[in-house]
């Protein structure tokens, strides 16, 4: 089965939502693991892969890298979406976090 690194990312930020929440102020870095693909499939749902190397040139193959400074997130409407430019604010607060 071949994936996109797209994809890759799309499925990686939904692992990340899958956690508990985490304060605000208690930002966490993801802990993507080697050789694991990550997909989000047409249906929504979140899978990992356990990935060989026989075949990585045919997974790179139309794959994009993700542009440093992208937000994924989850609408209400339970839509995966992305987005590219400022997401904190200039004191390092979460721009998008709730009004508490």
């Amino acid at each position: 089965m071949a994936f996109s690194t797209k994809t890759f990312a799309i499925a990686a930020v939904l692992g990340a939502f899958a956690a508990p929440a985490v304060a605000q102020t208690a930002a966490t870095p993801w802990e993507l693991n080697p050789d694991t693909g990550y997909a989000y499939d047409k249906e929504g749902k979140t899978f990992s892969y356990k990935m060989g190397t026989s075949n990585a040139g045919e997974l790179l193959k139309g794959a994009k890298k993700v542009p440093k400074g992208t937000l994924f997130f989850i609408g209400q409407n339970g839509q995966l979406y992305m987005r590219s430019g400022p997401y904190l604010e200039g004191d390092g607060k979460f721009k998008f976090g709730s009004n508490q």
